[in-house]
């Protein structure tokens, strides 16, 4: 019997996990296995300001591309609070691909960047 979502219950999707994993071990059955990136690194406040600087930005316009406000980076540059994990990703790919960002958002990065 199905709920109104259209899942099966709870305890028969449970019950069906159960017994593809005892299949697995068994090795009558081969499961689909996903591999998840880590998370991102920390990246603290004088890294950011160092990135901010190698790109030629201001402090506007870093908060610009990572759709933050002005404030919310500079409490980063100033250690008063810490970017979440999808700024902290953001962040990452600004710094290892600074021109994919750029070409994405159509803007120019400097030679040095």
């Amino acid at each position: 019997m199905k709920n109104p979502t259209g899942r099966k219950p709870f305890f028969e999707r449970l019950k069906t996990g159960l017994e593809q994993g005892i299949r697995h071990a068994r090795g009558e059955l081969a499961l689909r296995t996903t591999t998840v990136p880590s998370p991102p690194p920390v990246m603290p406040a004088r890294e950011i300001v160092g990135l901010r600087k190698r790109l030629e930005l201001s402090t506007d316009q870093l908060a610009r591309i990572l759709n933050v406000s002005t404030k919310t980076v500079l409490s980063w540059e100033q250690g008063r609070r810490r970017p979440s994990q999808a700024a902290l990703r953001l962040l990452q790919i600004l710094a290892a691909k600074p021109r994919m960002v750029g070409e994405i958002l159509g803007w120019t990065v400097p030679v040095g960047g």
